[in-house]
């Protein structure tokens, strides 16, 4: 008889024990020329994540100059007093490093990555930006330019296009939220390098800056390190600016940006509603995300799995401006795109969800699979430096308390169905809702006037 072979197993591995997780806590300071600083030691994260602040938000930017901020932004990484354009770049580059910079309505923010062996030498190129930007007339023209040659590309996009309409609709034309963010082919094309720079002297200094710094800190004198760069930047203190309080019109109506031939509708379905500070964000959260927050929630799981009119829609809550006294706001919106000839019916059926959501309101299983979801994964979210000094950033720039987003997941877990539930009915109530939608109002308006969600208006796409 042949004799079996016989196989030795390696033992099977175990599992360790469950580590308790919460989202890291930072440690404040300040500089002595007023910087605020927050910093989060995270041993292993060899890149290290700077975030800088400026509080130079849009509403700041003198009138007839829409898209200052963004020149001012773009301009930081395109030479100093001690580097040109090309040499800023080139040495980003020899220290390993990254440096992004945009505007939006609360302010202006600065990224950079860079490992943390190099950090010195990233800290060391971010204060120049800061502290000595060179806004030579030649980058500062190219930089206008460039963002001139991005608008049409950004009009012949349906979501972005949509996005400008929902906001023009929903705010009143005085206020910046009405406008696009990064400026018109009329305001930006009136930007100069003397703009930017009466920007910058008026809005940028250390005194109203933050600064987030998130990594791998060991052996790093962060104090000496900050007080050599970015303690060199100096500039006078400010007067805290006066806020003015979000405001906008969400009564129920239609707007069709006229896109003959079309062959999908684009939707945008949205409103404002509280911010950060309001207790109900964690439910609203909650409520949203069962309603649209993935492939599993209802909307897609009508509109995409039994219907089979989009590749997918969602439901979301995008803060605008934050403020503890309750005079910010957030964005709660529902997005998404469909094919032509069921645009009626699409929106009939959506309609219907929200519906069905306030008669008959969430389950207990979509309730506790949107809690897997938004804290079982969060250890995973937070796995890079910069996601974590991304979100201390956002927490600075709403006014929040740096342990604002390890609380906020204990509020999910806590919070329940029926919350649940009153917070999404309460964000997207089906008569207060403003819709825009791109696409062929030919073929669509009909359709859409005869669901009776809204007075319909037509404009062009331009």
């Amino acid at each position: 008889m042949t004799e079996l072979a016989t196989m030795d197993f390696h033992p099977r591995p175990q599992a360790g024990d469950a580590r308790l997780w919460a989202f890291p806590a930072p440690e404040r300071g300040t500089l002595d020329n007023g910087l605020t600083v927050l910093r989060c030691h995270r041993p292993g994260q060899q890149v290290v994540a700077v975030e800088v602040l400026l509080d130079a938000p849009l509403e700041a930017e003198p009138a007839g100059l829409d898209g200052v901020a963004t020149i001012m932004a773009r301009a930081f990484s395109e030479g100093t007093d001690k580097h040109s354009a090309e040499e800023f770049a080139a040495e980003l580059e020899r220290a390993g490093a990254t440096l992004d910079a945009h505007a939006d309505h609360p302010g202006v923010r600065l990224s950079l990555e860079v490992p943390a062996s190099r950090l010195p030498k990233g800290l060391g190129l971010i204060a120049d930006a800061l502290r000595a930007p060179a806004f030579a007339d030649s980058e500062v023209e190219r930089l206008v330019n460039n963002r001139l040659d991005e608008i049409p590309h950004e009009l012949a996009n349906p979501s972005r296009r949509g996005a400008k309409e929902l906001s023009k609709e929903l705010f009143p034309a005085d206020a910046r939220m009405s406008r696009p963010r990064q400026g018109s082919e009329e305001t930006v094309a009136a930007i100069d390098s003397a703009a930017v720079r009466a920007f910058y002297e008026k809005h940028v200094r250390p005194a109203t800056a933050t600064v987030v710094v998130v990594g791998d800190l060991t052996g790093i004198d962060l104090d000496a390190l900050l007080g050599d760069t970015l303690g060199a930047w100096t500039g006078s203190s400010a007067e805290p600016r006066p806020v003015p309080p979000v405001t906008a019109d969400d009564t129920g109506r239609v707007v069709i940006v006229d896109r003959p031939g079309a062959v999908q509708t684009q939707l945008l379905i949205g409103r404002i509603g509280p911010d950060r500070h309001d207790r109900v964000w964690p439910a609203q959260v909650l409520g949203t995300y069962c309603l649209g927050g993935t492939l599993t929630s209802r909307l897609d799981r009508v509109l995409r799995e039994e219907k089979g009119y989009t590749y997918g829609v969602r439901a979301f809550g995008q803060v605008l401006r934050s403020a503890p006294d309750g005079t910010g706001a957030a964005m709660l919106a529902i997005s998404g795109s469909v094919d032509t000839p069921n645009t009626g019916p699409a929106l009939e059926d959506l309609w219907t969800v929200l519906r069905t959501l306030a008669a008959e309101g969430l389950t207990d299983a979509e309730r506790d699979v949107a809690v897997q979801n938004l804290v079982g994964v969060a250890p995973l979210k937070y796995e890079t430096a910069a996601a974590v000094a991304s979100t201390l950033a956002d927490q600075v720039e709403q006014h929040l308390p740096d342990d604002y987003q390890a609380t906020l997941y204990r509020q999910l877990a806590a919070t329940g169905t029926v919350e649940a539930t009153a917070a999404a009915v309460s964000a997207f109530p089906v008569d207060r809702l403003v819709t825009v939608l791109v696409g062929d109002a030919a073929q669509i308006k009909a359709p859409v006037e005869a669901l009776g969600i809204g007075e319909v208006t037509v404009v062009a796409a331009e």
